[in-house]
């Protein structure tokens, strides 16, 4: 089994908005981050999630519960 790695609250965030439907730079301006920076975090959390698209990476984080205590 896969040991899960914890994501960070700007990764989880990230996500949250991407759930959400918003893109990279919707998300940026809402949470007042470059769009650069934005990407970065959802990279870092496709790689800790083994997820190779956002989409995927969305359903994941709400399969395993990472996605419900953000507070974004």
């Amino acid at each position: 089994m896969r040991s899960i790695k914890p994501l960070s609250p700007r990764e989880a965030a990230c996500l949250y908005w991407v759930a959400l439907g918003k893109t990279s730079w919707e998300t940026a301006r809402i949470l007042e981050l470059s769009e650069r920076t934005v990407n970065f975090h959802l990279g870092n959390a496709r790689a800790k999630l083994g997820a190779t698209t956002r989409t995927a990476a969305v359903a994941m984080a709400l399969k395993q519960g990472s996605l419900n205590a953000v507070t974004a």
